[in-house]
């Protein structure tokens, strides 16, 4: 394991970290061709996503909606299907490890990746539905082929042309590795945390029934997906929104001074919980925008993916729906997480925690000069006396969520001090007398899903508060999982065609239940790596054809091809009546 999350640090390392110096940090490529694509579409489409919002969001109500033109899902299905995708783990867990690592000013640069994203999103997914294959129904088909496959690999070849193939491949291929881990091992493995560290519950136990409850939905193919997640989607968000609502009125006076903490941690950081941005400008930007990207996905090229299968022969129709994601999901849901984090004061707070020896969040790290910590391999043993780990220069330390655990303790009450010497090849720490734990007590800061529920907690009285968190991760990591399954699965089946759906759903399924036993840092670490390589065929494809993009815009809206749908749409629903 150690060998694995070695090489997951170099990979990212060669991702998140190869860039242009500037003032001796690094701005990483993948930064700045995210932000750089998403300024470029703001200005290139007249600040479309200011303009055209209130518009995205009749076309989302059903009212243009005309059943007989060509997809596979209303414009609604898609925008929940995308939604179950985009509002999940990233708006519960991703939030609080910005947080944690980044410090409370990289929430503001969430929102900056939010609203440059909505303009990319609008440009992708109307591509997307320019550059669709769409097949004839076939009533003796498979139920998980559909009759529509669509995102970045086929607007790649068909918008740039056949010489652009080996790119369009290149994505597809990378995106379907993706799936596996930022779609589906991420999810599977925060339930599983969040269920561990509530109930107890094994991780494995934990997997086994998200995966079978994902493995009957996918099998349906997108016709099933879209009616569940037309359905859990609102709901999911609904209760999360609803706790977190009351959660900031019951603390309004914390709000406004928790937004100033964000607006100046973001220009002027002073340090992420983990130590790791202590006056990193640079650091605080890049986990604000690596985790904002995770939860609204605008300019990864999976959303599109849905989008396609949306019933119009308008594409612009569904870029103005795909506008709505990022707004809902970032400036909307990951604020109220952020708030809630911060007004009840959790994100910095050491609460008694049990440091399982053997696995979970447990890791190694040294301190250094400027106070942070620094990730480590496992030292031959470390010593305790009375509690207080023996630290001398460079030498190892427990670490919780990456950061040092100071006191270590034999009792949950945290009466008995530890002395002895812990062994991390044996998961076992010996005390003076000869007594022998596989884990010790201490205070330690939480992160991820953990950290957001702890806040719920404090902010809802009784156990409101862990319960809607539960339930939220649950519904979240479920959902997400079953969309990203989608997305895959198009990705196989541009490769390999319609036989190769199957086997890729199956491989998804069992690729939920390794991501739930896996250790959370690894797990989340490689589906950085792949996000990040992922989004650069598709910002390339999507500048070079934003001209094909800004021509359809202006002819749609010259034209106002809704009115017609509109009528359509009021026809059919009064001969429904009349039928009744």
């Amino acid at each position: 394991m150690e060998f694995f999350q070695r090489m997951v640090d170099v990979l990212g390392g060669i991702v998140w970290e190869s860039g242009i110096p500037v003032q001796g940090e690094k701005i990483p490529f993948v930064v700045i061709a995210l932000l750089g694509v998403g300024i470029y579409l703001t200005i290139y489409m007249g600040f479309l996503q200011v303009r055209r919002l209130g518009h995205g969001f009749a076309v989302t109500s059903g009212r243009y909606d005309d059943p007989n033109e060509p997809g596979d899902v209303s414009h609604f299905q898609a925008l929940t299907t995308a939604l179950s995708a985009t509002v999940g783990i990233g708006n519960i867990a991703g939030v609080a490890i910005a947080i944690h690592f980044g410090g409370p000013g990289a929430v503001f640069w969430m929102w900056v990746t939010a609203f440059l994203g909505m303009a990319t999103k609008y440009t992708e997914v109307t591509l997307a539905q320019q550059f669709r294959s769409v097949t004839a129904p076939d009533l003796d088909a498979h139920k998980w082929e559909g009759t529509v496959a669509g995102g970045p690999m086929y607007y790649i070849e068909r918008g740039l042309g056949s010489k652009w193939k080996p790119l369009a491949v290149f994505f597809a291929f990378i995106l379907g590795i993706t799936a596996f881990f930022t779609g589906n091992a991420i999810q599977a493995n925060t339930v599983a945390d969040t269920m561990l560290t509530t109930y107890g519950i094994p991780v494995w136990i934990t997997g086994f029934v998200t995966a079978t409850v994902v493995a009957l939905v996918i099998l349906g193919g997108i016709t099933r997906i879209g009616k569940v997640t037309g359905v859990m989607a609102p709901v999911m968000a609904a209760i999360y929104v609803t706790g977190a609502l009351f959660i900031l009125l019951t603390n309004a006076g914390a709000i406004l001074p928790s937004i100033k903490l964000i607006l100046t941690e973001a220009f002027n950081p002073t340090a992420g919980v983990a130590g790791t941005g202590v006056g990193a400008f640079l650091v605080t930007m890049m986990w604000g925008v690596r985790r904002g990207l995770f939860s609204n996905e605008a300019g990864q090229g999976s959303a599109p993916i849905a989008h396609a299968a949306a019933k119009t022969d308008e594409p612009v129709s569904e870029g103005v729906v795909a506008l709505l994601e990022p707004f809902i999901d970032t400036i909307v849901i990951c604020t109220m997480t952020a708030l809630v984090i911060i007004t009840t004061g959790v994100w910095n707070e050491a609460v008694p925690t049990e440091i399982t020896l053997s696995g979970g969040d447990l890791s190694y790290v040294t301190q250094n000069e400027d106070g942070g910590f620094e990730s480590v391999g496992s030292p031959a043993e470390i010593l305790v006396e009375n509690g207080e780990p023996i630290a001398t220069t460079g030498q190892a330390m427990i670490a919780w969520h990456e950061v040092a655990v100071l006191e270590l303790f034999t009792d949950p009450e945290m009466t008995r001090p530890f002395t002895g010497r812990v062994d991390p090849s044996s998961a076992t720490a010996t005390a003076q007398d000869g007594s022998t734990y596989s884990s010790l007590h201490g205070p330690a800061v939480e992160s991820a899903a953990p950290l957001t529920q702890l806040g719920f907690e404090r902010g809802l009285p009784g156990s409101w508060g862990g319960l809607i968190v539960l339930v939220s991760v649950l519904l979240f990591a479920i959902s997400t999982a079953i969309s990203w399954s989608y997305y895959g699965d198009r990705c196989a089946f541009y490769l390999f065609g319609s036989k190769a759906v199957l086997p890729y759903k199956m491989a998804f399924v069992t690729m939920h239940f390794v991501g739930a036993v896996a250790p959370l840092a690894a797990i989340w670490a490689m589906g950085d790596v792949f996000l990040g390589i992922v989004i650069l065929p598709n910002l390339l494809g999507i500048f070079l054809l934003s001209p094909r993009v800004r021509a359809a815009t202006r002819s749609y809206f010259e034209r106002e091809p809704w009115r017609e749908n509109y009528e359509v749409h009021k026809r059919l629903r009064e001969e429904k009546k009349a039928k009744r």
